[in-house]
């Protein structure tokens, strides 16, 4: 209780700054005049991002104020009474120039339309650099393109710098403290079953930009109990042929080349996005453990370290035609093509010792795999726009196989006791194929309100074959496992919603119902598990427009939070024999009701976002540790043969329902330029998080034994990215991750750091970058935890990848890095539809 008053009190002084600072910054800005207007193309009439108004006192010819459009062309500036000159401009149009206009009250420009000058159009294009991080009220968005602690890395490298989301050691992803969160990728839901591995597939230079969404409406899909995070391809859009040439090289071994490519016309788009990649990672860890017996003596001790090594190499392309129909309906169609290849080396040695410390045997692990894959994807969308107000039709249909083959040999030696070795071989091979389709239809109904209303139908199939197979010192089989793993998804969801304006309050009211039908089958063993259910998730959004440049939004929304990837998957992880990890094929989802109070300012050097929230989770799950009941190295009776239930008890963890979570935090967004040179972009999260929930197994004594795992934890996570330009127009950035300690129901997670930078420096007339990478500068992104249960106590951490440097060099065709894609269609969402 006394926590929870400490962490209102801290909200509350929070809020009270900020909102106080509001108050003054608001009063300073009262005795200046606002000039709005609206800058669409003259001929298709769609709206111009990015075209830059400025303002220039007439007098002494200085620039006084100015600014770029949103999305929908819209600008607003804020300036002192005078008279001025002001200008709007845009690339590849004709400038507009309104001489010497009075100004002594706020005023509406109208509509200024804006010609294209055919004398440019094959001309160089340049825009003013978009920002790293846009600040939405919605949703946050991450612009990958300028970003140089990525050149040469993925698509985890790319989230670890994304505000609200962390990716831990192991490349699992979490949104705002939780790792209920759905990936989309260019709007389609991606069910890779090791999602952490097919992130790594993707390489950063592909990628676009990133879209979170804390609450989502009822547009998007119900699933995904933190959110949804988006993530957004490259699709060239500049007139003509451009395109830029990418290659990189790094330490520990790591190289690739790729290529993103667009020709343009009138009518039609070509591009394509097509790379090859070779990776290493090189990882370790320990883990040190103190076993007990039944009566809580010390039993032994056994030291375990581990270094792992893994190699990726693959080709991807995604190439597609983009087809201007009219000016108003386009259609797009893609091919996606991935195939890659690995090899994992992974060495645990264990050093055990008595109940004295005293040296006992010493002994390895080494398992050598390899994996390969191939993945397949046709994508359509369709866009029909009936007029420039958004009445619009969007239809979108995909097909996505994916190939997967896995294969492993694992050598146990002992070299104290050399018949105590072993030998075992796993097999994993995969194949799942997707469908989906969806259409959406939004239909304006009037100033300020639309109407929204749309079907989605996800169909999947997953066939997955293991086998496990261990031996006694090469001989003696005395272990094997294989079972065919059967996953049958069916979800059909209809959604409808409504917006609407009054004043200056903004609403949107929102149902979605979604049939599930799910099948997790075990053939071999005949263990079938059907969750069958349909819901009703509904959605409300309250945005008050305190100003043009503040708002402070209410949300309430339903999700639910399917299981899958490994915590569906029974194959077990047999890297360490005395700790092992499962999936559990028979969870349930959980539900979640979502609520965030969210305020935004926007000011000429800095916007804040902060959110208060509050979650509430049935049948969340949970990861617990226990005894599997199998032993390793059992004792030996007089005539050498083992004694049952004796010798180092196997450790396994695997997820489960537990009964209710419920999440209490406050986060902040803060960007901040100093000056043009200077960008600073910066994240806080801090949370508490409750758990009730109760479990049961069966220990090594055949003893029921029910551990209450009611846990109380409170948490907080900071990120800072800084962008900087030296002299010679040398480009720093560095960035600094902190997520501090949590206590969880059987131990406690410790705090973690990292730390990384990079410098890149235009050359050849800015028509090329060079641009070197440090990737964890102090090697100390490692994930550090304490177990406690009744027959071991350990202390473990593990770090998936050591540090890297990468060196990168980008070559531009017909575009420099500031171009903009000014082509693109206008009223197409980039979400691509959810």
């Amino acid at each position: 209780m006394q926590n929870s008053l400490k962490y209102l009190l801290t909200l509350t002084l929070f809020l009270s700054f900020f909102i106080n600072f509001a108050q003054q910054r608001g009063a300073a800005m009262a005795e200046k005049i606002k000039i709005t207007g609206n800058v669409i193309e003259k001929n298709s009439k769609q709206p111009l991002e990015y075209a830059t108004v400025t303002i220039i006192n007439s007098k002494s010819a200085k620039t006084v104020a100015g600014g770029i459009t949103n999305p929908k062309g819209e600008f607003n500036i804020d300036v002192s009474p005078g008279i001025y000159t002001i200008t709007i401009e845009f690339i590849s149009f004709k400038s507009i120039l309104i001489k010497e206009r009075t100004l002594d009250k706020s005023i509406n420009l109208g509509t200024i339309a804006l010609l294209e000058d055919v004398t440019q159009l094959n001309s160089v294009v340049i825009r003013a650099e978009k920002s790293t991080v846009e600040i939405k009220l919605d949703k946050k968005v991450y612009n990958v393109g300028q970003d140089m602690l990525v050149k040469g890395g993925t698509v985890s490298d790319v989230l670890e710098n994304v505000p609200s989301v962390s990716v831990d050691i192991e490349g699992n992803i979490s949104l705002r403290g939780s790792n209920n969160v759905r990936v989309f990728i260019d709007g389609r839901p991606s069910n890779a079953l090791n999602m952490a591995e097919a992130l790594r597939q993707i390489p950063a230079d592909a990628i676009d930009k990133v879209e979170v969404i804390t609450n989502p409406s009822a547009r998007y899909d119900a699933e995904g109990g933190a959110g949804i995070i988006n993530i957004i391809l490259k699709k060239g859009k500049n007139r003509g042929f451009n395109g830029s040439f990418i290659a990189s090289t790094g330490i520990p071994e790591t190289y690739g080349i790729s290529a993103n490519l667009n020709y343009k016309t009138e009518k039609l788009n070509f591009f394509t996005s097509t790379g090859y990649d070779y990776r290493t990672n090189e990882g370790a860890g320990v883990t040190d453990s103190k076993y007990f017996n039944p009566d809580s003596s010390v039993r032994e001790y056994i030291y375990e370290n581990r270094d792992t090594k893994r190699t990726r190499k693959g080709i991807s392309t995604k190439t597609g035609i983009e087809w201007t129909i009219n000016p108003n309906t386009f259609w797009t169609n893609s091919l996606s093509y991935r195939k890659n290849s690995g090899k994992d080396e992974d060495l645990v040695t264990y050093d055990k010792s008595d109940n004295q410390q005293k040296f006992v045997s010493y002994s390895y692990r080494l398992n050598d795999g390899n994996d390969n894959g191939k993945d397949f994807e046709f994508s359509s969308n369709f866009i029909k726009n009936f007029d420039n107000e958004g009445h619009k039709l969007t239809i979108d249909g995909s097909y996505t196989k994916n190939k997967d083959n896995e294969d492993s040999t694992i050598d146990g030696v002992n070299l104290t006791f050399p018949d105590k070795g072993t030998f075992g071989t796993t097999l994993n091979n995969e194949i799942q194929e997707q469908f989906q389709f969806q259409t959406d239809y939004v239909l304006p109904t009037g100033e300020g309100s639309q109407f929204e209303a749309g079907y989605k139908g996800n169909f999947n199939n997953l066939n997955k074959d293991y086998a496990i197979f261990s031996s006694d010192n090469g001989n003696n089989p005395d272990y094997f496992l294989s079972n065919t793993l059967e996953y049958k998804e069916k979800i059909n969801a209809l959604y409808t919603q409504y917006g609407f304006k009054v004043n200056k309050f903004s609403y949107l009211f929102g149902l979605r119902w979604e049939d599930t039908n799910i099948d997790v089958n075990l053939i071999n063993t005949n263990e079938y598990n059907n969750k069958r259910y349909n819901k009703f998730f509904p959605s409300a959004f309250v945005n008050y427009e305190i100003s043009s440049q503040s708002n402070i939004a209410l949300s309430y929304s339903k999700r639910l939070s399917r299981p899958r990837g490994r915590f569906l998957d029974p194959t077990p992880n047999v890297s360490s024999n005395i700790n092992s990890f499962r999936g559990n094929p028979d969870l349930d989802p959980s539900l979640t009701d979502k609520f965030d109070l969210g305020y935004i300012n926007r000011w000429d050097k800095v916007t804040l976002n902060t959110s208060m929230y509050f979650e509430n989770t049935v049948d969340v799950f949970s990861f617990v540790r226990y005894e599997s009941g199998e032993f390793v190295d059992p004792d030996l009776d007089a005539d050498g043969k083992a004694i049952p239930r004796t010798g180092t008890p196997v450790i396994l963890s695997t997820p489960i329902n537990i009964g209710k979570e419920q999440r209490f935090g406050f986060e902040l967004t803060l960007n901040y330029s100093p000056s043009k040179k200077w960008k600073i972009n910066s994240s806080f999260n801090l949370f508490n998080t409750k758990t009730t929930g109760d479990f049961t197994y069966i220990n090594s004594e055949d003893i029921a034994i029910t551990k209450n795992l009611d846990n109380e934890a409170f948490s907080w996570f900071a990120r800072v990215n800084s962008r900087l330009t030296l002299p010679y127009k040398i480009e720093w950035q560095a960035s600094g991750t902190y997520s501090g300690p949590s206590n969880t129901a059987q131990g406690r997670n410790l705090a973690l750091y990292t730390v990384n930078t990079a410098f890149s420096k235009d050359i050849l007339k800015d028509k090329a970058t060079i641009a070197f990478n440090v990737s964890d500068i102090f090697n100390s992104r490692k994930r550090r935890s304490e177990t406690n249960l009744a027959s071991v106590s350990n202390y473990s951490e593990f770090q998936w990848r050591k540090r890297q440097f990468n060196l990168s060099f980008t070559y531009r065709l017909n575009s420099k890095k500031t171009d903009r894609n000014r082509n693109a269609p206008k009223n197409n969402d980039d979400d691509g539809g959810y």
